[in-house]
């Protein structure tokens, strides 16, 4: 009997050593990035924590289906296993799946009123389904739990911004800078906030904050460009509108702000440069949209309006071949007189020389047919 005792004994101690051993390597490749052999040897143990591994395993390397199904299995054999719950809850909204998001986080925070992460994305799901009111009413559960959370806070800050409600935009935004000033978002908030209210040389460091935080952001110069020209700081501001234009050279709204720079420091010529420059850039270019109409219309066999599209569209580009080609194939077929056929090829001919391409080498086959037709119908 003694015998058999430590014999089943040494069996259990096997099968943890065996089993610690599948999980240690398991571990160590999941801790390296080595996610499906990972997985493999996770299952190998089948226990409930290397389920959740496995499901992990599979949201890292972004099968999120795979891991939907093996949250869901883990969270079916143990409901009350909140680790799975909570990031099953944060994979439905990384997959958009907002409804069952919303679902999962309302029975957490109704298990864990006292966590301030369930509630935040209790509010991530409302916010999602466009329910405004529910998510506000979660992030600032949110924040009574836990005054320093940060995301909560931007995301209160951020929606009376929107709202155009200063005050409270305030009071969060600067709640959360209170406890981190480097946090780069509440900064970009606090900057919009005097932006907005008009107090641009309030808003002038936080700008420049954003920037040294976050490196150059079109959205940042064009906002820090006024504030130094309402401030009077002209040369920087034109120091600014000129970053903008070596971020983006057709960026007409800075070369009209630098115009605008220039004329309020009395630099008439360089003003009147800048605002044709930003007019130029204005004009609509519409070659790409006209010649969509005007396939459309010679698939109606509306030869007519694709003739006249194929001519608009050639005003907005004359430098573009293929755009006179157009012109010269919708004629052929549309008019009845080969002289005025021929006169739209020879018309290309003049436009863009005789080269190799296959427009000219049809316009030179075109015009010496039309030319034999021309000559029969004389002779007749």
């Amino acid at each position: 009997m003694l015998q058999i005792v430590l014999l089943g004994t040494v069996c259990i101690h096997a099968q943890s050593v065996k089993t610690y051993n599948l999980y240690a390597t398991a571990d160590s490749l999941y801790a390296l990035g080595n996610y499906t052999p990972a997985i493999n040897w996770y299952a190998q143990v089948g226990s409930q924590k290397a389920q959740l591994q496995i499901a992990r395993a599979y949201n890292a390397i972004g099968n999120y289906q795979k891991a939907i199904a093996q949250y869901e299995n883990v969270v079916a054999a143990d409901h009350n296993l909140q680790i799975a719950r909570f990031e099953l809850g944060k994979l439905y909204l990384k997959t958009r799946d907002f409804n069952q998001g919303r679902k999962l986080f309302t029975a957490l925070t109704a298990e864990d009123s006292c966590n301030p992460e369930y509630w935040y994305y209790q509010g991530e799901t409302f916010r999602e389904l466009g329910q405004k009111s529910s998510s506000l009413v979660s992030y600032k559960k949110a924040i009574t739990i836990d005054s320093t959370h940060l995301r909560s806070l931007f995301r209160l800050g951020k929606h009376f911004i929107v709202q155009q409600e200063r005050d409270p935009a305030l009071l969060y935004v600067d709640q959360g800078l209170r406890f981190y000033e480097g946090d780069v978002s509440l900064i970009n908030l606090k900057a919009l906030i005097l932006y907005n209210d008009a107090q641009f040389e309030k808003a002038i460091p936080w700008f420049e904050k954003v920037l040294e935080l976050q490196g150059p952001k079109e959205y940042v110069y064009t906002k820090l460009a006024y504030c130094y020209y309402k401030n009077w700081e002209f040369e920087k501001a034109k120091s600014a509108y000129k970053t903008l234009l070596e971020m983006d050279k057709t960026n007409a709204d800075a070369y009209f702000g630098l115009g605008t720079v220039y004329q309020r420091n009395e630099q008439i010529d360089s003003a009147e440069i800048a605002f044709k420059k930003a007019i130029a850039l204005q004009d609509p270019i519409l070659v790409r949209e006209y010649h969509a109409l005007a396939n459309l219309a010679r698939s109606k066999n509306d030869l007519k309006l694709a003739l006249d599209y194929y001519q608009k569209a050639f005003q907005e580009d004359t430098s573009s071949p293929y755009g006179y080609y157009q012109i010269c194939t919708v004629a052929d077929q549309y008019y009845k007189d080969p002289k005025l056929r021929l006169e739209f090829y020879e018309n290309y001919l003049a436009k863009f020389g005789k080269d190799n391409s296959y427009y000219a080498r049809t316009a030179v086959r075109r015009i010496r047919e039309l030319k034999e037709e021309l000559h029969f119908l004389a002779s007749e």
